[in-house]
Protein backbone atom coordinates (compact mmCIF):
# COMPACT_ATOMS: atom_id res chain seq x y z
CA UNK A 1 0.00 0.00 0.00
CA UNK A 2 1.49 3.33 -1.14
CA UNK A 3 2.12 5.84 1.68
CA UNK A 4 1.26 8.80 -0.57
CA UNK A 5 -2.08 7.16 -1.28
CA UNK A 6 -2.66 6.79 2.46
CA UNK A 7 -1.89 10.50 2.94
CA UNK A 8 -4.50 11.36 0.31
CA UNK A 9 -6.99 9.02 1.99
CA UNK A 10 -6.45 10.68 5.40
CA UNK A 11 -6.75 14.16 3.91
CA UNK A 12 -9.97 13.20 2.14
CA UNK A 13 -11.40 11.82 5.39
CA UNK A 14 -10.76 15.20 7.01
CA UNK A 15 -11.87 17.45 4.16
CA UNK A 16 -14.76 15.32 2.85
CA UNK A 17 -14.17 17.05 -0.46
CA UNK A 18 -12.49 15.46 -3.48
CA UNK A 19 -11.88 18.89 -5.04
CA UNK A 20 -10.29 20.34 -1.89
CA UNK A 21 -8.03 17.31 -1.30
CA UNK A 22 -6.99 17.21 -4.94
CA UNK A 23 -6.21 20.94 -5.03
CA UNK A 24 -4.25 21.04 -1.77
CA UNK A 25 -2.21 17.95 -2.68
CA UNK A 26 -1.56 18.98 -6.28
CA UNK A 27 -3.28 16.05 -7.98
CA UNK A 28 -6.22 16.08 -10.38
CA UNK A 29 -9.67 15.05 -9.11
CA UNK A 30 -9.69 12.17 -11.59
CA UNK A 31 -6.30 10.93 -10.34
CA UNK A 32 -7.54 11.14 -6.76
CA UNK A 33 -10.64 9.13 -7.68
CA UNK A 34 -8.46 6.41 -9.24
CA UNK A 35 -6.27 6.27 -6.14
CA UNK A 36 -9.28 5.85 -3.86
CA UNK A 37 -10.67 3.17 -6.17
CA UNK A 38 -7.37 1.27 -5.93
CA UNK A 39 -7.48 1.47 -2.13
CA UNK A 40 -11.06 0.20 -2.17
CA UNK A 41 -9.97 -2.65 -4.43
CA UNK A 42 -7.09 -3.55 -2.09
CA UNK A 43 -9.28 -3.77 1.01
CA UNK A 44 -12.30 -5.12 -0.82
CA UNK A 45 -14.77 -2.55 0.52
CA UNK A 46 -16.09 0.90 -0.37
CA UNK A 47 -14.51 3.76 1.59
CA UNK A 48 -16.68 6.73 0.63
CA UNK A 49 -20.26 7.40 -0.34
CA UNK A 50 -20.46 10.49 -2.51
CA UNK A 51 -22.88 12.49 -4.60
CA UNK A 52 -22.69 15.91 -6.24
CA UNK A 53 -22.83 17.72 -2.90
CA UNK A 54 -21.21 15.62 -0.19
CA UNK A 55 -18.75 12.89 0.71
CA UNK A 56 -19.41 10.55 3.62
CA UNK A 57 -17.14 7.94 5.19
CA UNK A 58 -18.25 4.30 5.20
CA UNK A 59 -17.72 2.13 8.26
CA UNK A 60 -14.65 0.64 6.55
CA UNK A 61 -13.15 4.13 6.12
CA UNK A 62 -13.85 5.01 9.76
CA UNK A 63 -12.00 1.86 10.87
CA UNK A 64 -9.14 2.46 8.45
CA UNK A 65 -8.64 6.16 9.32
CA UNK A 66 -6.89 5.80 12.74
CA UNK A 67 -4.72 2.96 11.39
CA UNK A 68 -3.60 5.13 8.46
CA UNK A 69 -2.91 8.14 10.70
CA UNK A 70 -0.76 6.06 13.08
CA UNK A 71 1.09 4.36 10.24
CA UNK A 72 1.97 7.69 8.60
CA UNK A 73 3.08 9.17 11.94
CA UNK A 74 5.22 6.11 12.77
CA UNK A 75 6.82 6.22 9.32
CA UNK A 76 7.71 9.88 9.77
CA UNK A 77 9.22 9.12 13.19
CA UNK A 78 11.22 6.25 11.71
CA UNK A 79 12.64 8.52 9.02
CA UNK A 80 13.54 11.12 11.60
CA UNK A 81 15.14 8.62 14.00
CA UNK A 82 18.13 8.28 11.67
CA UNK A 83 19.22 11.84 12.54
CA UNK A 84 22.11 11.84 15.02
CA UNK A 85 21.17 15.24 16.42
CA UNK A 86 17.72 16.77 16.73
CA UNK A 87 19.21 20.18 16.04
CA UNK A 88 19.75 18.97 12.45
CA UNK A 89 16.01 19.03 11.88
CA UNK A 90 15.32 21.12 8.84
CA UNK A 91 12.43 22.14 6.69
CA UNK A 92 9.74 24.76 7.09
CA UNK A 93 6.76 25.38 9.34
CA UNK A 94 3.82 27.48 8.20
CA UNK A 95 2.65 29.54 11.17
CA UNK A 96 -0.44 31.78 11.31
CA UNK A 97 -1.30 34.45 13.86
CA UNK A 98 -2.83 37.90 14.18
CA UNK A 99 -0.77 41.04 13.56
CA UNK A 100 -0.83 41.89 17.27
CA UNK A 101 0.21 38.37 18.30
CA UNK A 102 3.14 38.58 15.89
CA UNK A 103 4.84 41.08 18.21
CA UNK A 104 3.11 40.45 21.54
CA UNK A 105 3.46 36.64 21.78
CA UNK A 106 5.33 35.31 18.75
CA UNK A 107 8.82 36.44 19.88
CA UNK A 108 8.51 34.40 23.08
CA UNK A 109 7.30 31.40 21.09
CA UNK A 110 10.10 31.56 18.53
CA UNK A 111 13.14 32.77 20.50
CA UNK A 112 14.15 29.42 22.02
CA UNK A 113 12.92 27.50 18.99
CA UNK A 114 15.18 29.45 16.63
CA UNK A 115 18.19 28.77 18.87
CA UNK A 116 17.42 25.05 19.14
CA UNK A 117 16.47 24.50 15.50
CA UNK A 118 18.26 27.10 13.36
CA UNK A 119 17.73 25.14 10.14
CA UNK A 120 13.93 25.18 10.37
CA UNK A 121 12.46 28.04 8.35
CA UNK A 122 9.38 29.79 9.72
CA UNK A 123 6.82 30.82 7.10
CA UNK A 124 4.67 33.41 8.88
CA UNK A 125 1.27 34.61 7.72
CA UNK A 126 -0.82 37.16 9.63
CA UNK A 127 -4.50 37.98 9.46
CA UNK A 128 -7.83 37.96 11.24
CA UNK A 129 -7.43 35.84 14.42
CA UNK A 130 -10.91 34.41 13.81
CA UNK A 131 -9.42 32.59 10.80
CA UNK A 132 -6.73 30.78 12.80
CA UNK A 133 -8.70 27.58 13.47
CA UNK A 134 -9.84 27.31 9.85
CA UNK A 135 -6.29 27.87 8.60
CA UNK A 136 -5.14 24.82 10.56
CA UNK A 137 -8.14 22.66 9.64
CA UNK A 138 -7.59 23.40 5.93
CA UNK A 139 -3.82 22.84 6.37
CA UNK A 140 -2.99 26.28 5.03
CA UNK A 141 -1.04 26.56 8.32
CA UNK A 142 0.80 23.84 10.24
CA UNK A 143 0.41 25.69 13.54
CA UNK A 144 -1.54 28.77 14.56
CA UNK A 145 -1.51 31.05 17.57
CA UNK A 146 -5.20 31.16 18.44
CA UNK A 147 -7.68 31.85 21.17
CA UNK A 148 -9.26 28.61 22.33
CA UNK A 149 -12.90 28.50 21.22
CA UNK A 150 -15.57 27.39 23.66
CA UNK A 151 -15.99 24.28 21.51
CA UNK A 152 -12.61 23.14 20.16
CA UNK A 153 -12.96 20.87 17.08
CA UNK A 154 -12.09 17.25 17.90
CA UNK A 155 -9.45 17.21 15.17
CA UNK A 156 -7.37 19.90 16.90
CA UNK A 157 -4.76 19.77 19.65
CA UNK A 158 -4.30 22.92 21.77
CA UNK A 159 -1.22 23.88 23.81
CA UNK A 160 -1.91 26.86 26.16
CA UNK A 161 0.59 29.72 26.30
CA UNK A 162 -1.35 32.31 28.33
CA UNK A 163 -4.56 34.23 28.91
CA UNK A 164 -5.81 37.31 27.11
CA UNK A 165 -7.90 39.75 29.16
CA UNK A 166 -10.58 41.78 27.41
CA UNK A 167 -12.25 45.13 27.98
CA UNK A 168 -15.28 47.12 26.91
CA UNK A 169 -13.99 50.36 25.39
CA UNK A 170 -15.62 53.66 24.49
CA UNK A 171 -14.33 56.74 22.64
CA UNK A 172 -12.81 59.51 24.75
CA UNK A 173 -14.39 62.15 22.53
CA UNK A 174 -17.94 63.35 23.11
CA UNK A 175 -20.61 61.45 21.17
CA UNK A 176 -24.39 61.36 21.19
CA UNK A 177 -24.34 58.17 23.28
CA UNK A 178 -21.69 59.34 25.80
CA UNK A 179 -24.23 60.43 28.43
CA UNK A 180 -25.68 56.91 28.57
CA UNK A 181 -22.28 55.52 29.51
CA UNK A 182 -21.96 57.86 32.49
CA UNK A 183 -24.98 56.35 34.19
CA UNK A 184 -24.60 53.71 36.91
CA UNK A 185 -26.58 51.33 34.72
CA UNK A 186 -26.27 52.49 31.10
CA UNK A 187 -29.16 51.91 28.72
CA UNK A 188 -27.23 49.74 26.27
CA UNK A 189 -30.15 49.58 23.83
CA UNK A 190 -29.21 53.01 22.46
CA UNK A 191 -25.45 52.41 22.29
CA UNK A 192 -23.95 51.33 18.94
CA UNK A 193 -21.45 48.46 19.09
CA UNK A 194 -18.50 47.46 16.93
CA UNK A 195 -17.86 43.73 17.22
CA UNK A 196 -15.70 41.05 15.66
CA UNK A 197 -17.35 39.33 12.73
CA UNK A 198 -16.62 35.86 14.13
CA UNK A 199 -14.30 33.90 16.40
CA UNK A 200 -13.77 33.68 20.15
CA UNK A 201 -13.82 37.48 20.58
CA UNK A 202 -17.30 37.55 19.04
CA UNK A 203 -18.35 34.72 21.38
CA UNK A 204 -17.19 36.74 24.39
CA UNK A 205 -19.15 39.76 23.16
CA UNK A 206 -22.29 37.66 22.72
CA UNK A 207 -21.88 36.30 26.27
CA UNK A 208 -21.60 39.84 27.59
CA UNK A 209 -24.73 40.88 25.69
CA UNK A 210 -26.67 37.98 27.21
CA UNK A 211 -25.38 38.96 30.66
CA UNK A 212 -26.97 42.40 30.18
CA UNK A 213 -30.14 40.80 28.80
CA UNK A 214 -30.55 42.94 25.74
CA UNK A 215 -30.23 42.81 21.99
CA UNK A 216 -27.42 45.20 21.02
CA UNK A 217 -27.43 47.73 18.23
CA UNK A 218 -24.59 46.55 15.97
CA UNK A 219 -23.03 49.46 14.10
CA UNK A 220 -20.34 47.35 12.40
CA UNK A 221 -18.90 43.84 12.27
CA UNK A 222 -15.21 43.81 11.43
CA UNK A 223 -12.35 41.43 10.71
CA UNK A 224 -9.45 41.82 13.12
CA UNK A 225 -9.41 43.20 16.63
CA UNK A 226 -7.29 46.18 15.60
CA UNK A 227 -10.19 47.51 13.51
CA UNK A 228 -12.49 47.45 16.55
CA UNK A 229 -10.17 49.79 18.48
CA UNK A 230 -9.80 52.09 15.48
CA UNK A 231 -13.54 52.44 14.93
CA UNK A 232 -14.17 53.08 18.62
CA UNK A 233 -11.46 55.76 18.57
CA UNK A 234 -13.31 57.43 15.69
CA UNK A 235 -16.46 57.65 17.83
CA UNK A 236 -18.47 55.08 15.89
CA UNK A 237 -19.52 53.15 18.97
CA UNK A 238 -18.49 50.94 21.87
CA UNK A 239 -16.35 47.87 21.33
CA UNK A 240 -15.12 44.73 23.06
CA UNK A 241 -11.48 43.95 22.36
CA UNK A 242 -8.44 42.14 23.83
CA UNK A 243 -6.36 44.33 26.15
CA UNK A 244 -3.15 43.43 24.33
CA UNK A 245 -4.63 44.90 21.14
CA UNK A 246 -5.83 48.02 22.93
CA UNK A 247 -2.45 48.58 24.64
CA UNK A 248 -0.54 48.25 21.35
CA UNK A 249 -2.91 50.35 19.24
CA UNK A 250 -1.62 53.69 17.87
CA UNK A 251 -4.99 55.21 18.82
CA UNK A 252 -5.11 53.85 22.39
CA UNK A 253 -5.19 57.39 23.80
CA UNK A 254 -8.51 57.98 22.03
CA UNK A 255 -10.35 55.15 23.79
CA UNK A 256 -11.09 54.40 27.42
CA UNK A 257 -11.98 51.20 29.23
CA UNK A 258 -15.32 50.95 31.01
CA UNK A 259 -13.91 49.65 34.29
CA UNK A 260 -17.17 48.32 35.70
CA UNK A 261 -17.69 45.93 32.79
CA UNK A 262 -16.04 42.51 33.11
CA UNK A 263 -15.38 40.24 30.13
CA UNK A 264 -14.33 36.60 30.45
CA UNK A 265 -10.69 36.31 29.29
CA UNK A 266 -9.64 34.19 26.32
CA UNK A 267 -7.15 31.32 26.58
CA UNK A 268 -4.36 31.71 24.02
CA UNK A 269 -2.30 28.83 22.68
CA UNK A 270 -0.80 26.93 19.77
CA UNK A 271 -3.13 24.68 17.81
CA UNK A 272 -2.44 22.01 15.21
CA UNK A 273 -4.14 18.93 13.82
CA UNK A 274 -4.00 16.02 16.28
CA UNK A 275 -2.90 13.64 13.54
CA UNK A 276 0.14 15.84 12.88
CA UNK A 277 1.33 16.27 16.48
CA UNK A 278 4.00 13.60 16.03
CA UNK A 279 5.49 15.13 12.88
CA UNK A 280 9.09 16.06 13.83
CA UNK A 281 8.95 19.80 13.12
CA UNK A 282 5.58 20.34 14.76
CA UNK A 283 6.49 18.08 17.68
CA UNK A 284 9.72 20.04 18.23
CA UNK A 285 7.86 23.34 18.51
CA UNK A 286 5.10 22.01 20.75
CA UNK A 287 7.58 20.35 23.12
CA UNK A 288 9.60 23.54 23.53
CA UNK A 289 6.48 25.59 24.24
CA UNK A 290 4.82 22.99 26.45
Amino acid sequence: MNLKNLQLFVHLCDSKSFNQTAQQNHVSPSALSRIIQRLESEIGQSLFVRDNRSVELTMAAKRMYPLAVNLLADWQLLRDSTAEDESLLQGEIHLFCSVTASYSHLPAVLSQFRVSYPQIEIKLATGDPAQAIDKVLSEEADIAISAKPDHLPNKLAFTPIGEISMSVIAPTLSTNFSKSLLQAEPDWRHVPFIVAESGTARDRAEQWFKQHKHKPTIYAQVEGHEAIVSMVALGCGVGIAPDVVIDNSPVKDKVERLRNEVIKPMELGLCCLKRREKEPLIKAMLELIG
